[in-house]
């Protein structure tokens, strides 16, 4: 196919902050010249926690809504953008990374040490948006004490069943639908028995 965008050129960056930059991308559509332009954050994680047939929820004071807001417990792959950044430039493991933030934000953020995360999906942003989130079932690990938050964080935990975490979604009290998507594939995966793919012999 001619008309698909191929490109034409390295990425400029227009604006590089501390979390998110610019990206110019100059592509070629054709024998027409473009130039596409996307933000780019570094990738987060988020985890399905179960125990019990329960999944751990966290409610959390959101300072871009300045509300309390259910999620899934999660957080940064990288601390800053030029991290994500210099590991680019490498020849890293974008999903060891990933489980490596994820087992990390599991102790702070839950007060549980995973003893194995599974790695389920990773949702991406959209076109125009490069911000990944990696998306982890944890069902083995060990309660701690408590959590490790950082400075400026309230986050409150509790187990709540799949219809209490549908009511929730239904009453729009969860406002991150990626995770909204992840738990109803989870939910489903759950629910709907594995078909025996093997042929009898």
């Amino acid at each position: 196919m001619t008309n698909l965008p191929k490109k034409s050129g390295p990425e400029n960056i227009a604006y590089k902050g501390r979390m998110i930059e610019i990206v110019e991308q100059p592509m070629i559509i054709g024998d027409k010249k473009r130039t596409f332009e996307k933000a780019r954050r570094a990738p987060g994680t988020r985890l399905i926690i179960v125990k019990d047939e329960k999944v751990l929820i966290s409610r959390e004071h959101r300072t871009e809504t300045n509300s309390f807001d259910y999620r899934l417990p999660g957080g940064k792959v990288f601390d800053s953008l030029s991290e994500y950044t210099d590991f680019l430039s490498g020849d890293g493991e974008i999903l060891k990374e990933a489980e490596r933030g994820a087992a990390k934000e599991c102790v702070e953020e839950a007060g549980i040490q995973p003893n194995s995360l599974k790695h389920f999906l990773t949702a991406n942003a959209g076109a125009t948006i490069e911000w990944d989130l990696y998306f982890f079932i944890v069902e083995d690990f060990t309660e701690l004490d408590a959590q490790s938050l950082e400075d400026g964080e309230v986050i409150e935990t509790s187990w709540k069943s799949q219809q209490e975490i549908e009511r929730i979604i239904f009453d729009d009290k969860m406002a991150e639908y990626r995770s909204v998507g992840a738990l109803c594939k989870y939910f489903l995966k759950i629910k709907t028995p594995q078909k025996n793919t093997q042929k009898d012999v």
